[in-house]
């Protein structure tokens, strides 16, 4: 009898280790050739006209805004936002109710990833864009809430306001 328990242990203990999820590293390298990749289908099959901008980062930009801002390290944005993956859920929004946000240091840790801060100075007050932002300028090959790691992010942003 206890032979049986020990092997039903044993059985439970192997299943257990072997349906744990695993940390598949990634070179950055290779996941940005993917990411690439998965926009361009998806852009293509969605006949979406974004440009690629030099980063990476593809984006759409549905109204330009109105002015001439500059964007600086202390910049805070007002902005309403839907926030996708590919796949079509959506992991965020703000339900029409704008949030402020710093946008911070172009090139360090801010509030935001840095897909937005790369993709927001395209627009101006009242303007919209959508970005379509590769892992690498999202969160990586890392789990944040709804989205799993090494996750291309989609975004809808509309930019009610912007100051210094």
């Amino acid at each position: 009898m206890k032979l049986r328990y020990l092997f039903l242990f044993f059985v439970a203990l192997v299943i257990g280790v072997s349906s744990c999820k695993k940390n598949s590293s990634v070179d950055p390298a290779e996941q940005a050739i993917i990411d690439d990749n998965l926009i361009k289908d998806f852009i293509t099959k969605n006949n979406i006209p974004a440009i690629r901008h030099e980063s990476g980062v593809y984006y759409q930009i549905i109204s330009l805004g109105t002015g001439n801002f500059v964007y600086s390290d202390n910049t805070t944005i007002t902005a309403n936002y839907a926030g996708k993956l590919l796949s079509g859920t959506v992991f965020d929004k703000t339900n029409g109710t704008p949030i402020p946000l710093k946008l911070g240091k172009f090139g360090a840790t801010s509030g935001l990833i840095k897909g937005w801060r790369l993709g927001i100075p395209l627009i101006q007050k009242g303007g919209k864009i959508r970005l379509f932002i590769p892992s690498g300028y999202g969160y990586g090959d890392m789990d944040a809430g709804k989205i799993p790691a090494n996750s291309v992010l989609d975004f809808e942003i509309e930019l009610v306001d912007v100051q210094n």
